[in-house]
């Protein structure tokens, strides 16, 4: 299951998760983004015990995206023990895409 993450749950449910956690910066105006939802939710489920895999909105919640300096989009980064561990930028193939999250993990 794809999570939502926003600024007022990304404490909780992003830093504070026992499992790592890959989040998908994106925005509903932009195409790449859009091309990736698929891939991003499919990984959810592939994932699903081992990773925590959602969405956060730039638009919506500019403070998180600010924070961690997300300034092209899609941004992919993995979170572990509350730290970013690893970042990926880009529309890119599924498969390129698992390999870099399975990497990070």
């Amino acid at each position: 299951m794809e999570h939502i993450f926003t600024t007022a749950n990304f404490e909780e449910e992003v830093l504070k998760s026992d499992l790592p956690v890959l989040v998908d910066f994106y925005a509903d105006w932009c195409n790449p983004c859009k091309m990736m939802a698929p891939v991003v939710e499919s990984l959810a489920e592939e994932l699903a015990g081992k990773c925590k895999v959602g969405k956060c909105n730039i638009d919506e919640n500019l403070p998180v995206a600010q924070k961690y300096r997300v300034a092209s989009i899609p941004t992919f980064i993995v979170f572990k023990k509350g730290e970013p561990a690893a970042t990926f930028m880009g529309a890119m193939p599924a498969q390129t895409l698992r390999s870099q999250v399975e990497k990070a993990l």
